[in-house]
């Protein structure tokens, strides 16, 4: 059986920046071991899997697919580079005449758009709430030692702690930051938290572009040490930093060593658009 796949740059422009996903097309479901076994062997943050939802669909024509992720460990709920880098393939290898593509999963019907040269991510918009320090102080100590903690959320419908570093702090601060995230799996004692998200005020002055928030993302307990680019944290990161600075339009950067940019616009409906470009990098196809 052939299977074809892609990987893709999502969040960037460039090839060997932002976060890679691989993307396999296929044609039926998979018996259900080989998911993550290819997730396993592509040994990437995530491999995305479209599937045709009938025997007539077409890579092409059809607008609405099933999509799955997997992480080298797991399957994941949400994922939303995997999200762009999947629209990137229908819509720029596929050549898909669909202005609107429908992906059913297990966070439901999510959809995706082109604009311009970027892709709109159509997410879920997720609450924070505040959480005790003395819970989770372990976790905090394991992640940023003796940083200052502005403030401290958690989300529960996804599981990440929210991690806001004092304003103080440059954002130079936060990418030479060393982090262990193998510590993480030991020092978390509550069993609620999935994912941890380390964000920082953005600073508008000095030469650098502007942006609103800087954040690094860590998910061991999905078997990702560090993520590059993360769309589903930023369906958090998107509530916490529209509350605090009053705006509904931001512009964000994850500061992973890859680095990668976020066009953010909340709707009224509860929900979030997450916007970003992409870079295809590799075509080929899986023998199984």
């Amino acid at each position: 059986m052939q299977i074809p796949i892609f990987t893709v740059d999502a969040f960037t422009n460039r090839p060997f920046c932002g976060n890679p996903a691989a993307v396999c097309l296929l044609e039926n479901n998979l018996d259900e071991d080989l998911y993550q076994k290819i997730a396993t062997e592509m040994n990437l943050s995530e491999t995305a899997f479209i599937r045709k939802l009938h025997p007539a669909d077409d890579f092409t024509k059809s607008s609405c697919f099933g999509l799955r992720w997997f992480t080298p460990a797991n399957e994941v709920p949400l994922c939303g580079h995997a999200t762009l880098a999947s629209a990137a393939v229908l819509f720029h290898i596929q050549k898909n005449t669909n202005s609107v593509l429908t992906f059913m999963t297990l966070s439901g019907e999510l959809k995706t758009r082109q604009e311009k040269d970027h892709i709109v991510l159509d997410l879920p918009l997720y609450s924070t709430y505040p959480q005790v320090l003395q819970e989770v102080g372990e976790l905090i100590k394991a992640a940023i030692g003796d940083m200052i903690v502005q403030d401290l959320r958690y989300s529960p419908d996804t599981k990440k702690l929210l991690v806001r570093l004092s304003d103080a702090y440059e954002r130079s601060a936060l990418e030479e930051l060393q982090v262990n995230a193998q510590h993480f799996l030991s020092a978390e004692k509550t069993g609620k938290v999935k994912g941890l998200i380390l964000t920082l005020k953005g600073n508008s002055s000095g030469k650098e572009k502007s942006h609103d928030f800087y954040s690094r993302y860590f998910a061991p307990w999905y078997g990702v040490m560090e993520d590059p680019v993360t769309g589903s944290a930023h369906a958090v990161l998107s509530s916490y930093w529209s509350e605090q600075l009053g705006k509904t339009e931001m512009l964000a950067f994850q500061c992973s060593r890859r680095g990668g940019e976020l066009k953010i616009s909340l709707r009224n409906d509860g929900r979030v658009e997450i916007a970003g470009q992409f870079a295809i990098v590799l075509k080929g196809n899986l023998t199984l």
